[in-house]
C-alpha cells in the first residue's frame, strides 16, 4: 500500500473538499446532518465561505482523496478557546487502517497551533466503534450531550462530547 499523507486545504481548493465531501455523503448518508442533494446545490461562493469557517484536512495516496475531517472552534460553556473535530471520513476499503488516526491527529495539530487547549469530537453514543476509537487517541467522555443532528437517525438517539487535552505535555497528541 503507499503512503498516506494529510494536507491542509486552502480556499482555492475548495473544488477538492467538495468532491471528497460529496462523495462522503453519497457513501455515508447515515453519517451526516447534510445531504448529497443539498451539497450538490452550493455555488462556488458558498464552498468557499467553508472554506474560510474551519480547517478541511485531506488524506490522501497516490494523489487520490482517501479521507477528509473539518476542525473548527467549539462552542464551550466556560469559554475556553477549544477547537471541535467534525466531518471525519474514510473510503470504506481504508477504514481500519491508520487513515483516520492521521486525520485525526493532523486535527489536533491544527487546533494546537491556532492557541486551543482542547479539541471536543461529538460521536453517537450508540456508535461503539467511534466511541472506541475516540478514546483510542486520547479523547475521553465528558458529561455533555446532545440530541444526534443526523438526518437519518430516529429521534431520541444522542451524541456525547468526547474531549481530548492539547497541553504541552510531549505525550499528548499535538504536543
Amino acid at each position: 500500500m503507499s503512503e498516506i499523507t494529510v494536507r491542509p486545504l486552502g480556499e482555492d481548493e475548495w473544488q477538492d473538499y467538495r468532491a471528497v465531501r460529496l462523495e462522503a455523503l453519497r457513501e455515508s448518508p447515515e453519517a451526516f446532518a447534510a445531504t448529497v442533494d443539498e451539497e450538490e446545490a452550493f455555488d462556488e461562493a458558498s464552498w468557499r465561505e467553508r472554506m474560510k469557517r474551519s480547517a478541511r484536512l485531506i488524506a490522501e495516496q497516490d494523489g487520490q482523496a482517501v479521507g477528509v475531517v473539518s476542525v473548527g472552534t467549539a462552542a464551550t460553556d466556560d469559554g475556553a478557546d477549544a477547537g471541535e473535530l467534525f466531518g471525519l471520513w474514510v473510503k470504506p476499503d481504508l477504514r481500519g487502517t491508520d487513515v483516520a488516526t492521521k486525520l485525526v491527529t493532523s486535527g489536533a495539530v491544527v487546533a494546537r497551533r491556532r492557541g486551543e487547549s482542547h479539541l471536543y469530537y461529538w460521536v453517537g453514543t450508540d456508535n461503539g466503534r467511534a466511541v472506541a476509537f475516540a478514546s483510542g487517541m486520547g479523547f475521553r467522555p465528558t458529561d455533555e450531550r446532545r440530541p444526534m443532528g443526523v438526518a437519518s437517525e430516529d429521534d431520541g438517539d444522542e451524541e456525547i462530547a468526547m474531549v481530548l487535552p492539547l497541553g504541552h505535555d510531549p505525550g499528548v497528541i499535538g504536543g
